[in-house]
């Protein structure tokens, strides 16, 4: 069975952690017109930084974010570069405020996000060094393995790239987590526990679980009002979920089992906006976590 984020942490930190999401500004080769404009098609215009820190520099996001938990005893923290490609970007500019992120003694790690056809040599040995400094871990957007979904969410990478970047990642010591979305248009719960096995060979040692949700001003909302697809409802979510973190053995990390919009933004399913429900739901009827 695996191990879930909280536990985890309290385990290598020896303490509970909180991770800080960063908006540093940077784009995504899926929108800068390198591979395309449009972005994935459930990405918005503020791509995965809804919850992230906007509109000022590194310190002053920290800062900020470590005042809004600050009522729940935080004391310990992880910078973790949420929005867009986090890798995207000159070395020296990476550097740069990758450093400012892990500044200070109260900073125990630093997670980053990107694609995986964004780690050049340069990138991870930069990585490399910055991890014997302070543990390091890169989260990677696989979503799904099957073809025809990696069409339509406009992923822009192929199978092998995501492989050979865990592996790179692996080899210079980095740990590596796995986004993956279950709920995606025309896929069935087999084809989702596939692409739970297929992260699983890769050496991931980590997965996020992401419910599919709309959001408004993406592409993908104007296929769901135009009919084309539904939404799960909360007990096959559940009961795919479950088959998915069957899978994984004992020593993965679960980083989320749910994931959602901001409320604003939201348009399905709704029923996902009650977090505090979704949750105790999941942890009723969820038997491999």
């Amino acid at each position: 069975m695996a191990i879930g984020l909280s536990e985890y942490y309290r385990k290598r930190y020896g303490c509970k952690v909180y991770k800080l999401g960063i908006d540093a500004g940077f784009t995504c080769p899926n929108r800068d017109g390198t591979l395309g404009t449009g972005g994935c098609i459930f990405c918005g215009p503020e791509g995965g930084s809804a919850f992230a820190g906007r509109g000022c520099g590194i310190a002053a996001q920290l800062m900020q974010a470590k005042e809004k938990v600050a009522f729940k005893g935080g004391r310990k923290f992880i910078p973790y570069f949420q929005s867009f490609t986090n890798t995207y970007a000159p070395v020296d500019v990476l550097e740069r405020y990758y450093r400012e992120a892990m500044e200070g003694e109260d900073v125990v790690a630093l997670s980053i996000g990107t694609r995986p056809d964004c780690l050049g040599d340069d990138v991870i040995a930069l990585l490399a060094r910055l991890n014997t400094e302070k543990p390091v871990s890169v989260e990677l957007g696989l979503q799904t393995i099957h073809p025809e979904s990696i069409r339509y969410i406009r992923r822009g990478y192929d199978n092998g790239v995501y492989f050979d970047g865990v592996k790179r990642l692996k080899a210079a010591g980095i740990d590596v987590v796995t986004h993956i979305i279950l709920g995606l248009p025309g896929e069935t719960e087999e084809m989702m526990v596939q692409t739970t096995r297929a992260a699983v060979a890769a050496g991931t040692d980590g997965v996020k679980f992401h419910l599919l949700h709309v959001l408004k001003d993406t592409d993908l909302a104007r296929d769901y009002l135009a009919g084309k697809f539904h939404c799960l409802e909360l007990p096959e979510y559940a009961k795919i979920l479950d088959r998915c973190l069957g899978v994984l053995p004992a020593e993965t990390v679960v980083h989320r089992i749910t994931g959602d919009g901001a409320k604003k933004d939201l348009i399905a399913p709704l029923w996902s906006a009650d977090k505090k429900k979704v949750l105790q739901y999941l942890k009723d009827h969820l038997h491999n976590l």
